[in-house]
């Protein structure tokens, strides 16, 4: 898609740009059709806990840099969803 840019903004860049010079023209109209179908989604939301690992799990989780936790969770979260499966 063609865009007034030379060059594409950063967000630094358009967040310091005034709404009328943001090129909005790659970005399709949102008809009724949309709007009657969508829908509020809740994010999870999270709990902060305390949780005994291994320090080598942390360790190894910590090792894969930020956002281990969220790793961590991840894995834990996927565990959950195929203990409760139904039928499991």
């Amino acid at each position: 898609m063609k865009t007034r840019y030379k060059q594409e903004p950063t967000i630094e860049e358009l967040a310091a740009m005034p709404e009328s010079e943001i090129d909005y023209s790659d970005i399709p109209e949102l008809g009724d059709a949309f709007w009657k179908n969508a829908r509020v989604v809740e994010p999870d939301l999270t709990r902060p806990v305390t949780l005994r690992v291994k320090q080598s799990v942390l360790d190894a989780y910590k090792a894969t840099g930020k956002g281990y936790q969220t790793r961590m969770n991840a894995v834990l979260e996927s565990y959950a969803r195929a203990v409760l499966k139904p039928g499991s």
